[in-house]
């Protein structure tokens, strides 16, 4: 009876993140299907004629810029991410666009802008500036802490994404915690990182070296 207990109560436990896996991709749809690809913006350079296709047809200086139709400029980026799902500068523009337009459910896309992120991070979990894109988008919508686990995640991917140790760097001194703040700005700033705006606040309350 005891043994039939524990492999009742083992089963349960692969059962719920099995579950929540289900549920996920239920919302966000599986990543490959009938559209072309999904090819891994990691490999781009070997897969530069397979690139071109998508970003000639659907990922054109208007859309990345957000000129235009917002129904429009969705469904471009939707298919984009659908061909290549952790394209970076196609996150960084639904991002941006979803920001601008102050919703996640914006006209033309087939999920919900945070789908988007949770299919790249489903096709290559390993991506570090997907991560850090993620992190970046939840800093500017108001969810610090959400956000600092993203960034969390993409400096331990990749020690020298400066963007990410920058932006963790900012999150950690709104948080008054000037301690992480400050190790996050000289591994960013040791991987020169352009921006002064964080190394300046951190002198200016004398917690910068």
């Amino acid at each position: 009876m005891k043994l039939l207990c524990h492999i009742s109560f083992f089963l349960l436990i692969i059962a719920l993140p099995f579950q929540a896996y289900s549920q996920r991709n239920s919302l966000c749809g599986e990543l490959k299907g009938a559209h072309f690809g999904p090819f891994d913006y990691l490999e781009r350079a070997q897969l530069r004629d397979k690139l071109e296709i998508v970003e000639a047809y659907h990922f054109s200086q208007d859309v990345e810029r957000l000129r235009g139709i917002v129904r429009a400029i969705a469904a471009d980026l939707s298919y984009t991410l659908h061909a290549w799902p952790n394209h970076h500068r196609a996150l960084a523009s639904l991002a941006k666009l979803a920001i601008r337009e102050k919703t996640v459910n914006l006209p033309g896309l087939k999920y919900n802008v945070e789908c988007y992120f949770d299919r790249a991070f489903r096709w290559r979990s390993n991506d570090s500036i997907a991560r850090s894109i993620y992190g970046s988008y939840l800093s500017k919508v108001g969810r610090a802490n959400n956000a600092i686990e993203q960034l969390d995640i993409a400096v331990k991917l990749k020690p020298d994404n400066a963007t990410a140790h920058y932006n963790l760097g900012l999150l950690y001194f709104d948080k008054a915690n000037y301690d992480k703040a400050r190790y996050h700005a000289e591994r960013a700033y040791e991987h020169d990182f352009p921006l002064p705006g964080l190394r300046n606040k951190l002198v200016k309350i004398g917690k910068w070296k």
